[in-house]
């Protein structure tokens, strides 16, 4: 889409929303051919053209739409940049207060983008003309900016650093289809209302780093070679943020298959306190034990996980399991300083590949006190506190049984007593008298 941005930047009509191409209406129809704009040309006649003005016989045209009064500028693509509305054939910054989520989620749409991502004040620099002086009220659902309300800015003046910056993530329109998981798969373009194969004869690999970055699957892996279905030629420089930057031809070339992957992560834990961060990286006490963990984003099943250590020749490899591995250390010396990193191996395509995670620095140093020490106070520790819980535990259920025992006590008395009474009161007054002359 880089010639169709030139064409719009020319025509002065905002941001390239849609490019489309069809078979030429009637023949003798006259244009030239293309081979390639870089996005920055001011006009379309700076682009490399292949062949001179002439007749187009059975060749196709590219109908471009532009966004016309909206666009994002200084942006890295055509979904990012700071907003500026047309007004009076002029283009015009938006101030940061005069423009909230749902302005921006109309923006984005109209740019033929996903949602917002990010929305700052200044975040794409300031605009060097004039600054729009309404303050946008979107419901977020209009088809265009410039039909939803405005009002009047409360505040007059719009201070430097406020120019408002949008950023929007990129469409969703590229897809990778009959693969393990949604990295990996044959490249398939939503062009024109379907779904399109993609093809390419070039450098594979770039338009590979484009569509691993637009889906946000890290970097390429590899691109084994494409099924036999025909696709449209896709060429990219491999800088570009979505597909739809990259050039497209008319050319039909054998399907591209790619396959993504991001990079597995190390991280370095144990269960005494004996990790701490240095300016060489992490530092180990000596005898401590620690535990080496690699681990992946959830994008393939199953796989290995290679820990590599510069110190030695022996790797160690161990199965992922959730997508992740342990590996524990028993006690730290300093065989075991150096670099340390994971490499993430599967097999998709019937295709083996791996990747490698940064490298984690390890230094052992002395412990402040000797790790057999540490190790008994730390049991004691677990003993004392399991005695103490134990005994705040069983403490008020002694306490409970013995005024439960007094208050039973206290019931067998109080039984006696009413038995007592009873017996006299059958007994009458007279045998009543008489049991108190003998006392």
């Amino acid at each position: 889409m880089r010639e169709t941005k030139v064409v719009c930047r020319e025509l002065d009509c905002g941001n390239p929303v849609a490019e489309s191409r069809g078979p030429l209406i009637e023949d003798g129809r006259r244009g030239v051919r293309l081979g390639g704009c870089y996005g920055n040309e001011s006009s379309i006649r700076q682009c490399d053209i292949i062949e001179e003005p002439g007749v187009c016989n059975g060749e196709y045209y590219h109908h471009v739409t532009c966004s016309e009064s909206v666009r994002l500028v200084d942006g890295a693509g055509l979904c990012s940049g700071r907003v500026e509305v047309k007004s009076n054939q002029s283009w015009a910054s938006v101030c940061e207060a005069d423009f909230d989520r749902q302005d921006a989620e109309v923006v984005c749409g109209e740019l033929g983008c996903g949602a917002p991502a990010a929305l700052q004040g200044g975040l794409y620099g300031e605009g060097e003309g004039q600054t729009w002086d309404k303050e946008f009220q979107c419901k977020g659902k209009e088809s265009f900016l410039l039909v939803c309300d405005t009002s009047d800015r409360e505040n007059n003046t719009c201070l430097p650093g406020n120019a408002v910056g949008l950023t929007c993530s990129e469409p969703d329109d590229v897809r990778l289809v009959g693969g393990s998981s949604r990295c990996a798969g044959g490249v398939e373009w939503y062009d024109q209302g379907e779904w399109r194969t993609v093809g390419a004869d070039g450098d594979q690999e770039a338009v590979g780093a484009v569509v691993c970055r637009q889906l946000g699957c890290g970097s390429t892996v590899s691109v084994p070679p494409g099924d036999t279905t025909r696709g449209v030629e896709v060429i990219c420089s491999g800088s570009e943020s979505s597909l739809r930057e990259c050039w497209r031809s008319s050319y039909l070339l054998p399907g591209l298959t790619v396959i993504c992957s991001v990079q597995p992560d190390i991280s370095l834990t144990d269960s005494m306190g004996g990790v701490s961060r240095g300016h060489q990286g992490s530092e180990m006490f000596r005898g401590y034990n620690f535990t080496i963990t690699c681990s992946t984003q959830p994008q393939y099943p199953g796989g290995c996980f290679l820990l590599t250590f510069t110190g030695s020749n022996i790797q160690q490899i161990q199965p992922a399991v959730n997508h992740s591995a342990a590996f524990l250390f028993p006690a730290a010396d300093d065989s075991h300083q150096g670099n340390y990193s994971c490499v993430y191996e599967t097999d998709v395509f019937s295709h083996s590949f791996s990747s490698e995670s940064e490298l984690l620095s390890l230094t052992i140093t002395a412990s402040p006190l000797p790790a057999f020490i540490i190790r008994h106070v730390v049991v004691l520790l677990i003993l004392l506190t399991s005695i103490t819980t134990s005994y705040l535990y069983y403490k008020p259920t002694r306490r409970q049984k013995r005024v439960n025992r007094v208050s039973s006590m206290d019931l067998d008395v109080n039984a006696m007593e009413m038995v007592s009474l009873s017996s006299r009161a059958e007994a009458g007054p007279g045998e009543e008298r008489a049991a108190q002359g003998t006392e």
